[in-house]
């Protein structure tokens, strides 16, 4: 790996250099901040319905990842209006943001729509898991109620994409913060019954979930259609549906939504099929992919400022710099990442501790020293997946969606899914060759997105329309304090 190898070499001087390190963390530690708020925001929730009870903690991990799987279609696909708005600041087209933008919110009115008539066929789904009557009655009814949310979820995505293609992503940590801070005092009232709240269980939870978004969302709204916005973007003007502009988000979006789907429909298969081991097996993985995300999220971050920094790059016709800002964001979430799968060996109990804390000791001992162990496993493809994160970011920001959809979907299919199914189904495996083999599937896709960066087919790509002018300086939005 001589590419690899050179760009650590060359780490040192990077600081302060175009394409360096302070330029990218200008953009990507709002977007940490805001990712791990997420995730903070799920590690809660999940640790509340662990004091709960197991069944809700081991209902809630796979009835929200098959939301989610529904979900990351409309969610990544509304998510690259983001590589748009960058690729146009980069080429002097700020007056195309704003219709972009409307495009994906006409794009999450669909799935929102889609989402409720997901509604009607939750008890169907669960019952396909073979989890038994009491899990497969609570994953419904979460499931179920997440269905609300949809629409509020994918807007904000869209609307979202404003200022993370402008590079300003302040904004985008402060309402992630809110919707955590929303999210989880709902939580604790709704899921225990308090501050006059009725006790609902997994139920408050979800419910917590979908408020919260909503929540995020008018915020957005109210930001982004200020006049001083729209007169620079055409953030209201360019409220009419766009045939054309749509037709080129679907053709770049869809795959980068298929792939997002793919991924996470690999990993709700693969906890259904974990739940056929027991809820100790489920418990713990779940808690287990839940200390995961803490990490994970943070490093999503870092993803996101990539691609936006490549999508500017490229519109302002700089591949050079595009591979310069790549490498600088690989360098950093390595050293990050590193650091954390030291800690889920030798310090785990730090991150399992808050699950305990609240849980019947003897009830969850089992489920605890189970999650120890499983968290080996993440310490040894946490490592892998930066280079999954950070390269597949970077060839998604120039447009190179297909070859990541089709990735992800060949590997899930024949190196996570199937062969989880057969160990388990065939050969009556336990938790931990499953988790063998998600490790296995997790680097084969690190070292595919590594190798088709070094190919350099992603420097030729763009995703918008030609055009005359290559101003590379971001502008300023007049009255927008906020937005800084």
């Amino acid at each position: 790996m001589p590419g690899f190898i050179s760009s650590l070499l060359s780490a040192r001087g990077r600081w302060k250099t175009e394409g360096g390190y302070r330029e990218l963390l200008t953009v990507a530690l709002p977007l940490i901040i805001s990712t791990g708020s997420w995730s903070v925001q799920h590690f809660v929730d999940r640790m509340f319905l662990a004091w709960y009870s197991p069944e809700a903690v081991a209902a809630s991990m796979p009835a929200g990842n098959t939301n989610f799987t529904f979900l990351s279609l409309f969610i990544g696909t509304a998510s690259f209006a983001g590589t748009f708005v960058a690729q146009y600041i980069g080429a002097g087209k700020k007056d195309r943001v704003g219709p972009v933008i409307w495009q994906g919110l006409y794009l999450a009115l669909i799935g929102g729509l889609a989402h409720l008539a997901l509604m009607r066929f939750s008890g169907d789904i669960f019952a396909l898991a073979g989890h038994g009557a009491a899990l497969e009655a609570l994953e419904s009814e979460y499931f179920r109620i997440l269905c609300l949310g949809a629409f509020p979820a994918i807007g904000s995505t869209a609307l979202s994409s404003y200022y993370i293609g402008l590079g300003k992503t302040m904004p985008v940590m402060w309402i992630n913060v809110f919707n955590t801070v929303v999210n989880l005092v709902l939580d604790y009232a709704m899921i225990f019954g308090k501050w006059g709240f009725p006790e609902m269980g997994i139920s408050g939870a979800a419910y917590a979930t979908v408020f919260a978004g909503l929540a995020g969302f008018l915020v957005y709204i109210v930001l982004i259609f200020r006049p001083s916005v729209n007169a620079v973007f055409g953030t209201l003007s360019g409220w009419r549906f766009d045939r054309a502009l749509f037709g080129r988000l679907m053709r770049f979006g869809l795959p980068n939504g298929i792939q997002f789907f793919i991924d996470v429909a690999g990993f709700a298969a693969f906890l259904l099929l974990v739940g056929r081991l027991g809820t100790v097996s489920l418990a713990a993985t779940t808690i287990a992919f839940n200390i995961n995300t803490l990490a994970f999220m943070p490093m999503i971050g870092f993803g996101i400022a990539v691609s936006t920094k490549v999508g500017q790059y490229i519109g302002g016709g700089n591949p050079a710099l595009a591979e310069k800002v790549s490498w600088s964001g690989f360098h950093l979430t390595f050293i990050y990442m590193a650091f954390i799968a030291s800690l889920y060996v030798f310090a785990p109990w730090v991150f399992i501790a808050p699950f305990a804390s609240g849980a019947g000791p003897e009830a969850f001992r089992e489920i605890a020293e189970l999650a120890v162990l499983l968290l080996r496993f993440v310490a040894v493809y946490s490592l892998l997946d930066t280079c999954n994160i950070i390269f597949a970011a970077a060839i998604k920001g120039a447009g190179d969606t297909r070859f990541v959809m089709i990735m992800i979907a060949v590997l899930s299919l024949t190196v996570l899914v199937a062969p989880t199914y057969i160990a388990i189904a065939v050969f009556g495996a336990g938790i931990l060759i499953c988790w063998a083999i998600s490790t296995v599937y997790v680097c084969l896709l690190g070292l595919a997105f590594y190798l088709r960066f070094r190919g350099g087919k992603w420097k030729s790509m763009k995703v918008i329309e030609e055009v005359v002018s290559v101003p590379t300086i971001l502008p300023d939005v007049p009255g927008a304090e906020l937005d800084h």
